[in-house]
C-alpha cells in the first residue's frame, strides 16, 4: 500500500485514516480498543506495519498493545512498569514531598533503527525502555534520580514525562519534556542527563529561572538539524540553536503564547508550527477563532493560517500530541481537537480540509507515509 496513514488516540479507543499521496478522500477505521482511553499510538519508522498502542482505563490500569499488520490486529503485550532502585520523592502541589507512582504511559517512541525497542514516557515522570517488542519495559533510572528530582511537581495535568525525541544525528543523544519540570538531555542512551533551561523563565514558580519547574508542553526539532529544537512553553514559544544549552524566546507578534503543540514543516526546517490558545484558564482559540500560526523564520514573525478552520464559536482544545507532520512535499500537516475533528493540510498549512468531525475528544495524532 501506499500513501499516507494518520494514527489517532481518543478518550474513547484508536482510529486509523488512510488516504493516497493526494491526501484528499480518507477512510476511518476504528474504534480499536473500543470504549479505553487511548493517550498514544505510534508506528515503528523502521516497520510500516509495527504499531505501538497505549491505552488505559480506571477499572484494569495501563495496556500496551501491539500490532504486526498496521493495525488490522493486535496483541496484548507487557503491562509490567516498575521504577528501579531507590523510589524517591518529588514535590506535590501544595509543597510536600510524596513518593513516585506509576499511573499511565504518556508517550510510546519507537526507535530510529530497530521495530522491537520502544521507549515509554510515564506519569509520574520517568522513562521506560523495551527492546522485545513491547514485552518486558525497565526503567533508564538515571533520569527519575537526577538531583532535581525532589523538585519535580505536576503540571495540571500530572507530573507527565510526556515528549520523547530521538537524535537523529548523534547516536544515544535523547531530549525528554516534563510537565513541571523542564527538558532533560541525555548523551549515552539514557545513563545520565542534564537539564537544558537556561534561559526559560516561569512566572508562576517561586524561582522564576530556576534550573526545574517550568513546564514545558511540547517539544520538537527537524531531523536535518536537530541541534535547533522548538519549545512550547506554558507560557512562551522558545527556540535553542545548540542542543539546548541556552533557549532564547520568539513569541514574536502571536495572539497569545500559551498553548500546547509545536511542529517543524518536514520540508522547511526553519518553519514552524503553533495553535495558540486563549490563556491557561481559557483553554480554547484566541477569540473563538481556529487558527494555525506559521512562522518561516523560525519564530518572532507569525501569520494565521484560517482558511478551511471555523473562524466563529470556536471553543476546542488542541493537546500536546495532537498534531504531527508527514514527510511528503509539500509538508501535510494534521490536528485534532478535544471536541472530535482531525483537520488536515497538504500545503503546508495554507488550506485545511475536515478529515473526519465527529470521533470522541484527540488525545494523539501520529501520520506515517506508506511506500
Amino acid at each position: 500500500m501506499s500513501g499516507v496513514r494518520v494514527l489517532v488516540g481518543t478518550r474513547k479507543g484508536a482510529f486509523i485514516l488512510t488516504s493516497d499521496e493526494n491526501r484528499k478522500e480518507w477512510k476511518v477505521d476504528g474504534p480499536h480498543f473500543g470504549g479505553w482511553e487511548v493517550f498514544h499510538v505510534k508506528a515503528s519508522p523502521v516497520d510500516p506495519n509495527r504499531l505501538y498502542a497505549a491505552q488505559a482505563l480506571e477499572w484494569f490500569g495501563q495496556v500496551i498493545h501491539r500490532s504486526d499488520d498496521g493495525g488490522k490486529s493486535w496483541e496484548k503485550v507487557g503491562s509490567e512498569f516498575e521504577y528501579e532502585g531507590e523510589v524517591g520523592q518529588h514535590q506535590w502541589y501544595d509543597g510536600s514531598l510524596r513518593n513516585w507512582v506509576f499511573k499511565r504511559v504518556w508517550h510510546l517512541e519507537p526507535s530510529l533503527t530497530d521495530p522491537d525497542t520502544v521507549f515509554a514516557g510515564v506519569e509520574d515522570a520517568a522513562i521506560f525502555k523495551s527492546t522485545d517488542g513491547g514485552q518486558t519495559w525497565k526503567e533508564l533510572p538515571g533520569l527519575r534520580q537526577h538531583g532535581t528530582g525532589p523538585q519535580w511537581q505536576p503540571g495540571a495535568g500530572g507530573m507527565c514525562l510526556h515528549t520523547i525525541l530521538l537524535d537523529h544525528k548523534t547516536p544515544g543523544r535523547i531530549y525528554v519534556a516534563i510537565s513541571a519540570a523542564g527538558v532533560f538531555r541525555s548523551d549515552d542512551d539514557g545513563e545520565t542527563w542534564k537539564t537544558i533551561t537556561k534561559g526559560l523563565s516561569s512566572k508562576y514558580i517561586p524561582d522564576p529561572t530556576a534550573e526545574v519547574g517550568h513546564c514545558v508542553h511540547r517539544i520538537a526539532f527537524h531531523q536535518s538539524n536537530p541541534d535547533r529544537l522548538y519549545m512550547q512553553k506554558h507560557w512562551d514559544v522558545m527556540r535553542t540553536d545548540n542542543a539546548g544549552e541556552s533557549w532564547e524566546k520568539i513569541s514574536g507578534n502571536l495572539p497569545s503564547d500559551f498553548g500546547f503543540p509545536v511542529e517543524v514543516n518536514s520540508q522547511e526546517p526553519n518553519t514552524v508550527y503553533v495553535i495558540p490558545l486563549t490563556s491557561d484558564s481559557e483553554r480554547y482559540p484566541v477569540e473563538g477563532k481556529l487558527r494555525v500560526y506559521r512562522s518561516k523564520t523560525g519564530g518572532n514573525e507569525w501569520e494565521p493560517l484560517t482558511s478551511g478552520l471555523p473562524q466563529e464559536d470556536c471553543y476546542v482544545n488542541i493537546l500536546r500530541d495532537a498534531t504531527c507532520v508527514d514527510s511528503l512535499d509539500p509538508c501535510g500537516i494534521y490536528f485534532g481537537t478535544t471536541g472530535g475533528q482531525i483537520y488536515g493540510s497538504s500545503d503546508g498549512g495554507d488550506h485545511w480540509d475536515t478529515i473526519v468531525r465527529d470521533l470522541p475528544s484527540v488525545c494523539s495524532v501520529e501520520v506515517q507515509v506508506l511506500s
